[in-house]
């Protein structure tokens, strides 16, 4: 079995760890990084607008979303418009199809299922919504999912809800679907233990990133392995441009 590196960038800007995956996936591609990459990340509070984003599917203007401190981004990956921000764990996979399977709907269906396994053992029982890219429970949204691709190599990723402020996506139609209910891990099991006296622990966010990167390993038969920027970072002196 391969390995595949995991790499916790911490607290980082859009911006940031955006140019920083567009290095990496350019690294990817000339074999210089020669392993998939799981690049994991909190933002703080953006908005990001992708190919398929429709105009008025951005409901907040730009003085609404600087007085809520939220930044906007127009980025090349799928989708519509959607947000990042605290109690989120976005997950950036560097993934190489050509060592896996040529297909982009496959990808998409994978990044799914690691997201269904690894918020189940919280009680959350999470599905596909038919048509609809990301994951659902109970009807409401819990994740989304957004990628790009050049040479077969992904970047771009999935943003699930953990404990995010769910308010924020008021802003806007999230991921262009309208009257969706948009919900978070800590939401469920706050509704599935009314009454019980059970609440989400205060560990909660790094046992549902452990979670999802074991299930990323089982989904993609890969070993994770965690990983540093020192480790990384001097395999990407080279790649000064983002693939397109």
């Amino acid at each position: 079995m391969k390995d595949v590196l995991v790499l916790d960038l911490g607290l980082r800007s859009y911006a940031e760890a955006l140019s920083f995956q567009r290095r990496l996936a350019a690294a990817r591609i000339a074999k210089r990084v020669p392993l998939d990459v799981l690049l994991l990340v909190e933002h703080p509070p953006v908005i990001t607008l992708g190919r398929s984003t429709k105009a008025g599917n951005l409901l907040a203007t730009k003085a609404l979303l600087a007085a809520r401190g939220v930044e906007l981004h127009e980025v090349e990956r799928g989708g519509d418009v959607t947000f990042h921000g605290p109690g989120q764990l976005v997950g950036y996979p560097i993934v190489d199809l050509t060592e896996h399977k040529q297909d982009l709907h496959w990808y998409l269906r994978q990044v799914e299922e690691v997201i269904i396994r690894g918020v189940a053992p919280f009680g959350v029982i999470a599905d596909r919504h038919p048509g609809k890219t990301g994951v659902w429970t109970n009807d409401r949204k819990l994740a989304s999912i957004g990628v790009h691709a050049r040479a077969w190599v992904t970047w771009h990723g999935f943003a699930l809800n953990v404990s995010t402020d769910l308010s924020y996506f008021d802003l806007m139609v999230p991921c262009g679907i309208a009257d969706v209910v948009m919900t978070s891990v800590e939401r469920e099991i706050l509704d599935e233990a009314h009454g019980t006296g059970l609440a989400p622990t205060p560990s909660l966010a790094l046992e549902v990133r452990e979670s999802v990167v074991r299930s990323f390993g089982e989904v993609f038969e890969r070993r994770a392995v965690p990983t540093t920027l020192a480790a990384i970072e001097p395999e990407l002196e080279a790649s000064t441009s983002a693939p397109s």
